[in-house]
């Protein structure tokens, strides 16, 4: 779990950085990469709550 949640924070970095530079700087490229990276994150975030409620039982 430690290491989905490493993944998880180093993706949004990736998102944080592209999503910047498209809204400081206009960049389109660095738009459709926040993008991707969003995608990834809402599948790490559905693997995480699925360890999750398995870790609490």
């Amino acid at each position: 779990m430690k290491e989905l949640v490493e993944k998880i924070n180093a993706e949004f970095e990736v998102f944080a950085a592209n999503a910047a530079a498209q809204v400081e700087k206009g960049n389109k490229a660095a738009g459709t990469r926040a993008r991707k990276s969003a995608l990834e994150l809402s599948k790490l975030m559905k693997e995480f709550r699925k360890v999750s409620v398995e870790a609490s039982k």
